[in-house]
């Protein structure tokens, strides 16, 4: 353990906690605005990749079908 422990450089991570909210808040600012489109694409990107990620898991097959997910609209 001591090997492993004397590769990992000592630095301390310094957290600025309003620049990263500040950050954050911009980044959601700037997918609010793209084109509907564009977010559709973008889901269906992440979509594809959870897929590759659940196929490629060492959980076996895919549990859930996330190709298709029913929404009550409040009927």
């Amino acid at each position: 353990m001591g090997a492993v422990r004397a590769t990992i450089p000592k630095v301390k991570m310094k957290l600025d906690l309003e620049g990263i909210d500040q950050s954050k808040s911009d980044f959601r600012k700037q997918l609010a605005a793209r084109p509907i489109a564009e977010k559709l694409r973008m889901l269906d990107a992440l979509r594809e990749r959870t897929l590759t990620i659940r196929r490629a898991s060492n959980s076996g097959p895919a549990k859930k079908d996330v190709t298709r997910q029913d929404y009550d609209a409040g009927n």
